[in-house]
């Protein structure tokens, strides 16, 4: 059957898919293994953002901010309320003009006329009606106030300036119902009676409440009744509160971002149209109420509108409205301390400001904590994220699987040997054939693969590609002490996460391929310690001075006195001894080292040899540091010696440790 996919465009009810959870860690890695701490690593995350392994690329919170910001830049120049106040004058003193020409012209015509009583009437009339258009307010409020109780000359001109009033009334409408224009098809009395109507019914709700008052009308009786002058189609009464406040506080942003002089002209325009439809009480009540209801809904914000263009009041209003959802998603997304606190933002706000793609990131972003709870690797301890156990395992496995792949891509090394014949175990599992490995081959495995590629029937012809062969383990048991450097110098040349990288990958290498064996993890800087596997992930270097080799052989040899087996130290470090404890107990640092120092490590190294233990040190940054210390200790202990570099160790370390414990490599 042929599978078969259906397209569609997004309409808001798909969900997006959950990252995964293999790329998160791997994206987690160095930051949790630099730093020591999951959750300023996830941090990091939320800042920077990821690259999945298919080559996707997720914008963290940077990345989205200044996008953001670029938005809010378009809004501001959109436009300037500024300029309304302007327009709207020039609108008038169109009307005006065109008035004054009707005048001129009635003068005219009565003057042409030779009737003396009609030319000397006529010019009574243009004498009143030229001196109450010349004793006009300055501002267009007072000028809108003075014209809707003059009596035109002018049919045309009345006619214009009776649409301005209208625009303006649905302008004011609009600016603080949002879409209450739509609802209201025209501004006939019948229709400005029911705006303020619902205007009072709100206000009586609000007021009762506030007094703890049983709501008359009822929220559901009010939505019934005025529901349509409501586009955002509120189901409760705090929506309803939110959606309003959200309108009126851009409102208010709007004067608070004009000078005093406009915010009088403003004031005027205001009492003119609102008075007129005995609006302008309830707007201020129902201004007063919501400021109590809800007064974080920003009502002390403004803005600096630096668009050329002039821009209606409710356009205004509108691009305030957007840049408060716009400063509330900063807020959030800069005090953002974890992927959880990302819940709290609105997507649908997200996708209309700033696209699907910062939409579908800011989702998957807010899910980063989720997902890899939900699969086990982390947990909340004591207010602190941390890695579970599994989580610490992942890890580890992830560690070993990139460094196979570095090494099968590098080639480093004969890691392919395998130890066979009789003091073998043989091992359920199986792996493909590779050249250069022993023909023992899985019989039913290879059998099996020959008949799915050439189909049933005989005879079954087997084809190299075919081969399966047994893995084997050698009975032999080893143990392994792994001393790894956390001195100061380590991070600051860069070799301390590759350090972690390589001890985890060593780590899960022999806890899961060669369970009888035994590995410690020992960490030195001025003095050694052991660390637990779990804990290796958050180990850290120590802000201290002194690398005590000493104690760390010490310490290792003591690890290793009670196991069985071929014993060995591994030894990571980027610099020679500096530190030893004295006979006292006491640690003593010295740079460059000095003889009491190589003394007493050498004497440990010989302890250890003298315990057949041998120690292989692997030794980083020659470029910096010169080493013939090392050099020594190969000398008397009779192990071996690698210079490499921080990239390369870990393959190093993985190749030298299967060498020569002759086992066959783990498929990569």
């Amino acid at each position: 059957m042929t599978a078969r996919y259906d397209y569609s465009g997004w309409d808001g009810t798909q969900e997006f898919s959950d990252l995964d959870v293999d790329d998160l860690l791997s994206a987690l890695t160095d930051d949790l293994l630099k730093g020591g701490d999951l959750d300023d690593a996830l941090r990091n995350l939320l800042r920077s953002g990821m690259r999945t392994a298919d080559g996707e690329q997720i914008p963290g919170l940077t990345e989205l901010l200044a996008k953001l910001r670029r938005r809010r830049a378009e809004l501001l120049a959109e436009g300037d309320p500024d300029g309304r106040m302007a327009q709207i004058s020039e609108r008038l003193d169109e009307i005006e003009a065109e008035e004054r020409a009707a005048i001129d012209e009635l003068v005219e015509e009565a003057t042409s006329s030779g009737d003396e009583r009609r030319t000397e009437v006529t010019g009574d009339v243009a004498t009143e009606r030229r001196m109450a258009l010349d004793l006009q307010p300055g501002d267009p409020g007072g000028r809108i106030q003075s014209l809707q109780n003059y009596d035109f000359v002018s049919s045309e001109a009345r006619q214009q300036f009776e649409e301005l009033v209208e625009e303006l009334r649905r302008e004011m409408a609009d600016t603080f119902f949002e879409g209450a224009s739509d609802a209201l098809s025209s501004m006939s009395p019948e229709q400005m009676a029911r705006m303020r109507d619902a205007y009072d019914a709100l206000n009586q709700m609000l007021e009762q409440r506030e007094q703890g008052e049983e709501l008359n009308p009822s929220f559901e009786q009010f939505m019934e009744q005025y529901g349509d002058m409501f586009p955002g189609n509120p189901s409760t009464l705090d929506e309803l509160l939110e959606q309003l406040a959200e309108r009126m506080a851009a409102a208010q942003a709007v004067w608070n971002s004009l000078s005093p002089e406009q915010q009088a002209q403003l004031r005027s325009l205001m009492e003119a149209v609102l008075e007129d439809m005995d609006l302008r009480w309830q707007v201020e009540r129902l201004a007063q109420n919501l400021q109590r209801a809800v007064p974080g809904a920003g009502w002390q914000r403004s803005y600096d509108f630096e668009g050329e263009g002039p821009m209606s009041l409710s356009r205004a209003t509108d691009l305030a409205t957007q840049l408060g959802q716009l400063d509330s998603m900063e807020d959030l997304l800069q005090s953002a301390s974890s992927p959880a606190a990302l819940s709290e933002i609105d997507l649908d706000q997200v996708r209309n400001h700033m696209g699907e793609d910062a939409a579908r990131a800011l989702d998957r972003l807010a899910k980063l904590t989720k997902s890899l709870a939900d699969a086990g690797l982390i947990e909340q301890q004591g207010g602190r994220t941390e890695l579970t156990p599994r989580g610490a395992r992942r890890l580890g496995q992830k560690a070993l699987n990139d460094l196979f792949g570095q090494i099968n891509k590098d080639r480093i090394g004969d890691h392919s040997t395998v130890a066979t014949g009789s003091g073998n175990d043989r091992e359920e599992t199986t792996k493909a054939y590779e050249y250069g490995d022993p023909l023992n081959l899985h019989l039913s495995s290879t059998v099996h693969n020959a008949v799915r590629r050439g189909g049933s029937g005989v005879p079954v012809r087997l084809l190299p590609e075919d081969f399966e062969v047994v893995e084997t383990e050698a009975l032999a048991r080893s143990a392994t002490v792994l001393a790894v450097d956390l001195s100061m110098s380590m991070p600051m040349r860069d070799n301390f996460v590759p350090a972690k990288k390589m001890a985890m990958a060593l780590q899960t290498l022999i806890s899961s391929k060669f369970p009888r064996d035994f590995l410690g993890i020992v960490g030195f800087s001025e003095v050694a310690r052991e660390i637990r596997p779990d804990e290796l992930p958050t180990a850290m270097w120590d802000y201290v001075y002194g690398t005590n080799l000493q104690h760390a052989l010490a310490l290792s040899r003591r690890m290793l006195a009670h196991q069985h087996g071929t014993k060995q130290i591994i030894v990571v470090t980027d610099g020679e001894p500096t530190a030893h404890i004295d006979d006292y107990g006491e640690v003593l640092f010295n740079y460059p080292p000095v003889p009491e120092t190589l003394r007493r490590t050498m004497a440990e190294v010989i302890r250890c040899t003298r315990a057949n233990i041998v120690i292989n040190c692997f030794a980083l940054d020659l470029q910096r540091t010169h080493y013939p210390f090392v050099e020594q200790i190969a000398r008397v202990n009779g192990g071996r010696t690698f210079y490499t570099t921080p990239d390369a160790l870990g393959g190093y370390v993985l190749v030298d440790f299967l060498k020569h414990r002759r086992v066959l490599r783990p498929a990569g």
